[in-house]
This record gives structure tokens, C-alpha cells and sequence, in this order.
């Protein structure tokens, strides 16, 4: 790829340095889906009444810093912060829009209560907080702790998600919470922990510039993470050797800047990655003596049929399943991967023996430092876990990993997926720090902390997502609470979620707008949004960020963590959240303590008041840009190249996984003879009920489409702009087709984006999920396609 222009590249990309100002005046909306215009205003700050903050930004896990400026208590506008080390005072077309978000015409500002004839009647916080409190009293009087849930995200602040972590596991005494972040990121977390015994990665964004070649594995960083990918294409523009390779099931935004682009099959990538380490086994390129020091093998039950895929026969309803990890060897793994020679991955994957050749030299070459970097296309899948295992594996064998320019690095699409989620531990198995419920010294220390009687937590894992909400629509949950999400876009197969009215099951939904999940809602809670409180997000490279409340909420909305604190007083619960006054740092510093001395140091409250962000672990004020590498680690001791010191089970080292190829649990046929694969565009975020408030973004992406292939779009005789209906085995939809648009799918495969409320494209996908993770596969199932004649 020749140089390019800094400007052009940014205006592709949709990324850029300047500022964003949103006038009093331009605040007057005509719509419900349009918020303030915006004019780019690059002397605004030197107006001596505006006030400039730091805060991350709202979207997505690159965790971009930015300045906010506020005038007469309301966010005015946004400017790149250049002393954030993630985003150097750029920021995305979203990021740019942020003020936005907050002044949407249908801000919900109330409580909301549903009559008995579906219309909702305004109450006081106390009557709304009272309620909540004796609906799960008598949830549990009636059936115990199982019949109590509550469902977050990655979107939560870590105040919102140890609040309910708490609450939940130490006061309800249930472990029946979880996020969204289980639809999007959770194989990454399996992944990381098979291997490493502990979560998250080892490198950081400092690799984007260090890498010699760049692998995407699924990821079309182009769109979804455009400020990481404009640093790797800066540093191509500098290093012109650097290479990227992009490998996916379709042409993107991020294809057109690859030196190679490698197109596989969907449902082909674990014969792909075992392709590649059969070649480096037969080629000699293995790091064995990295390998006999730092090491172990393992595998796990890998017969289909005990596997299943959670959506078929009794998995349907409940997908319990767990591996069964076993030691390996060598010599194991060299006779395992015996049957993926070149020719044969060649024909399950449709990749070209001498691109499979490449892509191993590549790996195998210890002469540059490679980085593979991995997204929704590797997670969400039947079998992502196994796929975050073989991408890792390739960094294991060759050992390129804990050393600058040399890692593994999932990339993740919530903004504290990884500090709330992740590390604070609002999973259904999980407490802070990589501790989990089913381990009694676990839950005896978050006992110890929490002041809590031996015994409190229970030991028995709660319902994951998908499982939770198969178990309210059963009945078998009478009370779920959701914050900052909307399932009712986000889950797959979502017609079997629909709600019938007197079903005997109460409701809570907190959120900023109006969703397709505040509709199913019996009482709807307004909820503080990004400044508008206090916060705390840790994004995709460990770096932990703190911002201030800037400007009050809209009517009575209130903090997520307020809301959950209030409940638990009044359920007799205050000893749980017993500070006085402000309670942000203290909840802060009582969640820290759980870190210290375990490898997953937090920086204190103090310091990230003061920096902008800090990457864990931090020891002695300090923090580490590469966990486990000697030099750089202060749990490595020195003298040492790398030291995989949580892997304690397995003698802190870390694990080869030996992981077979399996079918998709739905492939196409006769009668759906298309694959539908779902994601985003770069110009919406999630389920769009931020981004769609946006007058700018809205118009700029109005409506979902589906991209077709153009041999597929001639045989069926359709155009750019028909009309076309998709069936699959759930459900049937109408979409603009797109033909040689910004994505393009070959033959044989459709995409859809999952943005638009009004065409709910999770009614036709399937809830097929992970064996591990347990998340959903959005990327594969079959349809059919038929050309639609307007007005029929």
C-alpha cells in the first residue's frame, strides 16, 4: 500500500482532530430520533465561560479519551484529549457526536409504572424503589434465591456493576447476574482464562505501532475500532514493511487496506488456525525451547454430540454444559494436528494452500514481531473459546507473546466490558479479580471483605444470558432487573422472548430513552447517562479511567448504582453499602482491595483522578504495559523473560490447547441455501438507541440493508435498492438490498446489521452458542433470499 494522507485516511475512516459544539439554539428537536446538529468549532475553547473535564468516551472498548466542555449546565462539546496515550486528541465519528446522546427529544426523566391496559403512569423515585424492594422480598419468600436475576453490561460503570455484584451474590444470595457483554466478548474471557488461568491480555496498544505484520482474525477494525486501525495504518504509513493481513468471511472497509486478504468459509477458521500450526510443526518453526519452559498441553471433551450446541432438544431450554480438561503432550499434539495437512483445510476452508503457506511463514518467522488481533467474528461463535485458544496457541508455539510488538489481543465493543465485567466479576460464575463462586476460598475472601456470614455466596453458578432469559420466559425468574442494555434487539431467536400480559413476572428496566425493552417493562427507571455522573470504565488494554460528574441529569434521572444502593437499604440491606455522605471513592477503594496483591492491581482512586488512566497492574504508583514479560511485570522476577505466574493449576505455565474443527450447528441446504452472518457500521453503535438519537449519524445510516453478492443479487434479478425478503427456520424479514456497497460477501452469503429497532434481524438468528462461553453465534445460520416487488 502506498503512503497515505493522514487527512484522507481520517476522513475514510470517519476519524479525526478538532472539535464538536452543539449550540443552545440547535437543541430544539423536530423528531424523537434526532438530537442536536453539530458544527465543527475550532477556536471554541478559548470562550473563558466554557469548562473543559476529562472523561473516556461512552462507546466502544478503545476507551478514547476526551474533553468536555460544559456551559451553563449543559455538555456543549467534545475535543480529542492529546494527553490520552489511547487516542492522542483523536476521536471517531461517533466519539465526535457524544454530546448528542444526551439531549435525545424522548429522554426518559420520570419513573413509569404499567397499568393493568398497557399505558404507563408516572411515580415518585420512592414509590418506584419501594416497589422494586417488595417485589424480589416476596420473589424471595415465595421461591428462594433462584427466582431473583439481575441483568447488566459493559456499559455499566464499575460502581454500577460492583453495586450489583454485591447486592446480588452478598445480599440477595443468588448468582443469577449477568451481562450483555456474554453476547460479545465472553469467549475472549474463556479463552484467556483456559490458558493463562487469568483474564484479559497481556500486551497493549503499544503493539499497534511495535508489530511488524498485523493479523485480523474476524475483525473489521476499519469500522468498529477505527482509532486503533488508524494507528496501525500510521505506523505502515512510517514502516512501510509492516504488514496487515486481514482474514474474514467477507470483503470490508478494513479489506482494502490489507497487503493479503485471506477469505474463508464461515464456520472454517478452527480447520484454518490448526492448518497453520500443522505447518509450523512440520516446518520446524516452533519455539521449543520457549515452549519446554514455559508451557503445558491440555485438551477437553471434544465428541460433538456431548458438546451440542445449546439450542437443540433439551439445550433449548437449558445449556449447562462443562469441559472435562485433561492433560496432553507433545507428541499428542503433533499426531492431532497430523490431519489437517495444507490440501485438506484447503477444501473445508476454501483458503488456497499457498495463502495457508503464507500465513504460516508469517507466524513462524521469529525475525518480526506479529499481532493478532480478533473481535465478534472469533467470539461469536459455536466454538469461540476453542478459536481464542488456537489464535493464542499460534503466539504459544512461536513464542511470540509477552514482549512488546508480540501478542495476542482480543478487542472488545463495550467501553467497560473489560473494567466492570471482566475484572470486577458481574458474570454468573465470577467475584473481582479472576475469583469465581464455585471456589470456597474465593467466596470466603469476598466474605471477609464484604463483612458477610461464612456460607453467604452460593457456590452453584447462576443462568447465563441466554439461559437467564429462557428462564424468565418460563416463569421460573418472577423478578429481573436490566440496566444499560436492551435484550429485546441484542438476543438471539428473539421471538421466543416475547411477553404476554399478566404473566405473573415483574420487569425493571433502567435506561436514558425509550427501547423495544422498556416496552416489555413493567416499571421503567430514568437512568443517569455517561457525565451526568460519576464514573469509572476500564477499556480493552487494561487501561483503568476515571471521570467526574460534569452536569446534572435531565428530570429525576438517577446513577444505575444509586438506584441498586437504594433497593438494598430498603430490603434491609444498607450493611452492604455503608458509607456515609459520597460514596464513589470508598466503593472504589473496598473493590481494590480484592486486586491488590494478585496480579490485578488497581491504580488507587486518588491517582486516576489525576491521570488518564493507568494500565494494571499498578504497583507502586506504576503501571505495566506487558503482564508476565520480565522487565516490564513486577510479578516477574527478575532475571526472567516471561512468567505465566497465575497459571497456578498448572504450574504456572501456560496452556496449548489441543482443539478440534466442528460443523456450524446450522449450515445451508436446499431450502435456505444462503449463510446470514450480523454485525455493526461504523456510523451506529449496538443496538443503535444512542447513535439513532444522533440527527448526524441518523441520516447518514437511516435504516438496516442487506448486503448481497452481485452474481447472487443477478440470479434472483435484484438491484441496489429493491426490495428483498429473508426467511430462515425462525421468522421471515424485509430489507433494501446492497450490492457493492462499503461491505461485500461473496457468493453464497448475506450480512445484515443488527442497529435498527424497527427490523429486529435477531428474530431470524439463531441462539446457538459457545460450549465454554455460552455465547450466541450471530454469525451463521442459513437463509433464503426473495426479490420483493414494491407494493405487493
Amino acid at each position: 500500500m502506498s503512503a497515505l494522507d493522514r487527512r484522507s485516511l481520517f476522513r475514510v475512516l470517519g476519524v479525526g482532530a478538532g472539535c464538536v459544539a452543539f449550540s443552545e439554539a440547535d437543541r430544539a428537536r423536530a423528531a424523537a430520533l434526532e438530537a442536536a446538529p453539530s458544527t465543527l468549532g475550532p477556536g471554541l475553547g478559548s470562550s473563558s465561560t466554557l469548562k473543559w473535564d476529562k472523561a473516556p468516551c461512552r462507546f466502544c472498548g478503545t476507551g478514547c479519551g476526551v474533553e468536555v466542555a460544559t456551559e451553563a449546565g449543559k455538555v456543549v462539546a467534545v475535543r480529542g484529549d492529546e494527553k490520552s496515550p489511547v487516542n492522542k486528541g483523536l476521536l471517531c465519528v461517533k466519539g465526535y457526536h457524544l454530546p448528542a446522546i444526551l439531549y435525545g427529544a424522548d429522554r426518559l426523566l420520570y419513573p413509569q409504572l404499567r397499568q393493568s391496559d398497557g399505558t404507563l403512569k408516572r411515580i415518585s423515585w420512592d414509590e418506584a424503589l419501594e416497589l422494586i424492594a417488595s417485589k424480589y422480598r416476596e420473589a424471595l419468600d415465595t421461591n428462594g434465591p433462584e427466582s431473583v436475576a439481575v441483568y447488566g453490561s459493559g456499559q455499566w460503570t464499575v460502581f454500577d456493576g460492583y453495586a450489583a455484584l454485591k447486592w446480588v451474590k452478598g445480599g440477595l444470595r443468588s448468582n443469577h447476574l449477568d451481562p450483555n457483554a456474554r453476547l460479545c466478548m465472553a469467549s475472549a474471557v474463556t479463552g484467556f482464562l483456559t490458558q493463562f488461568q487469568s483474564d484479559e491480555p497481556m500486551g497493549c496498544y503499544e503493539d499497534l505501532e511495535l508489530a511488524d505484520d498485523v493479523v485480523l482474525w474476524g475483525a473489521n477494525m476499519a469500522e468498529m475500532h477505527p482509532v486503533l486501525f488508524s494507528r496501525i495504518l500510521e505506523s505502515k504509513r512510517a514502516r512501510p514493511t509492516v504488514r496487515i493481513v486481514d482474514i474474514a468471511t467477507r470483503r470490508t472497509p478494513s479489506s482494502e487496506y490489507a497487503d493479503l486478504y485471506v477469505e474463508l468459509r464461515p464456520g472454517s477458521d478452527l480447520a484454518l488456525a490448526n492448518g497453520i500450526l500443522h505447518l509450523l510443526v512440520k516446518n520446524g518453526k516452533l519455539a521449543q525451547s520457549f515452549i519446554d519452559q514455559n508451557c503445558v498441553y491440555k485438551r477437553g471433551i471434544e465428541d460433538l454430540d456431548a458438546i451440542g450446541y445449546g439450542c437443540y432438544g433439551e439445550q433449548a431450554e437449558r445449556y449447562t454444559f462443562v469441559d472435562e480438561p485433561k492433560d496432553s503432550n507433545f507428541e499428542e499434539f503433533q499426531r492431532f494436528l497430523e490431519d489437517y495437512t495444507p490440501q485438506k483445510v484447503s477444501e473445508i476452508s476454501g483458503v488456497s494452500v499457498a495463502q495457508l503457506e503464507l500465513l504460516a511463514a508469517l507466524y513462524g518467522d521469529s525475525k518480526r514481531k506479529t499481532l493478532s488481533l480478533w473481535c465478534m467474528g472469533v467470539n461469536q461463535h459455536t466454538r469461540g473459546t476453542w478459536m481464542n485458544n488456537l489464535i493464542t496457541n499460534l503466539h504459544l508455539v512461536t513464542g511470540k507473546i509477552a514482549r512488546p510488538g508480540n501478542n495476542p489481543f482480543s478487542l472488545t465493543g463495550q467501553p467497560s466490558a473489560c473494567g466492570t465485567v471482566r475484572e470486577v466479576g458481574t458474570l454468573s460464575n465470577r467475584l473481582p479479580a479472576d475469583m469465581v463462586v464455585t471456589n470456597p476460598e474465593h467466596r470466603a475472601k469476598a466474605e471477609k471483605i464484604w463483612k458477610l456470614p461464612e456460607g453467604t455466596i452460593p457456590s452453584k453458578p447462576g443462568h447465563h444470558a441466554v439461559d437467564m432469559f429462557r428462564a424468565f420466559q418460563r416463569g421460573e425468574l418472577a423478578c429481573l432487573w436490566i440496566q444499560t442494555t436492551n435484550p429485546w434487539v441484542s438476543l438471539p431467536n428473539l421471538h421466543r422472548y416475547q411477553r404476554k400480559p399478566g404473566d405473573g413476572k415483574f420487569l425493571i428496566v433502567s435506561e436514558v430513552y425509550p427501547t423495544p425493552t422498556t416496552d416489555q417493562a413493567d416499571l421503567i427507571l430514568p437512568s443517569a447517562l455517561w457525565v451526568e455522573r460519576e464514573g469509572v470504565f476500564g477499556n480493552s488494554e487494561r487501561r483503568t479511567q476515571q471521570w467526574n460528574k460534569l452536569v446534572d441529569p435531565p428530570g429525576e434521572a438517577r446513577e444505575d448504582a444509586w438506584q441498586i444502593v437504594e433497593v438494598a437499604k430498603r430490603m434491609g440491606m444498607g450493611h452492604l453499602f455503608p458509607w456515609e455522605g459520597d460514596w464513589h471513592e470508598p466503593m472504589f477503594e473496598e473493590y481494590r482491595s480484592f486486586t491488590l496483591g494478585v496480579g490485578k492491581d488497581l491504580a488507587s482512586y486518588a491517582q486516576l483522578k489525576t491521570t488518564r488512566g493507568l494500565l494494571w497492574p499498578v504497583v507502586d504508583g506504576k503501571e505495566t504495559r506487558y503482564r508476565y514479560a520480565g522487565g516490564h511485570d513486577p510479578y516477574v522476577a527478575k532475571g526472567r523473560d516471561v512468567h505465566f505466574y497465575k497459571a497456578k493449576g498448572y504450574g504456572e505455565r501456560a496452556a496449548i490447547w489441543l482443539r478440534p474443527s466442528h460443523p456450524p450447528a446450522e449450515v445451508p441446504d436446499a431450502e435456505y441455501p444462503l449463510w446470514l452472518c450480523t454485525g455493526r457500521v461504523l456510523e451506529h453503535w449496538h443496538t443503535g438507541s444512542l447513535t439513532r438519537r444522533v440527527r448526524q449519524l441518523h441520516q447518514a445510516m437511516p435504516r438496516s440493508y442487506v448486503e448481497l453478492n452481485r452474481a447472487d443479487a443477478s440470479a434472483l434479478g435484484v438491484k441496489s435498492g429493491d426490495l428483498v425478503r429473508l426467511k430462515t427456520r425462525r421468522g421471515a424479514m424485509e430489507f433494501e438490498a446492497r450490492i457493492d456497497g462499503r461491505g461485500q460477501p461473496p457468493r453464497g452469503s448475506v450480512f445484515v446489521p443488527f442497529f435498527d429497532e424497527s427490523l429486529l434481524i435477531n428474530e431470524l438468528t439463531l441462539d446457538a452458542m459457545d460450549n465454554i462461553s455460552k455465547e450466541p453465534d450471530y454469525k451463521k445460520c442459513a437463509v433464503r433470499v426473495e426479490r420483493v416487488e414494491r407494493g405487493a
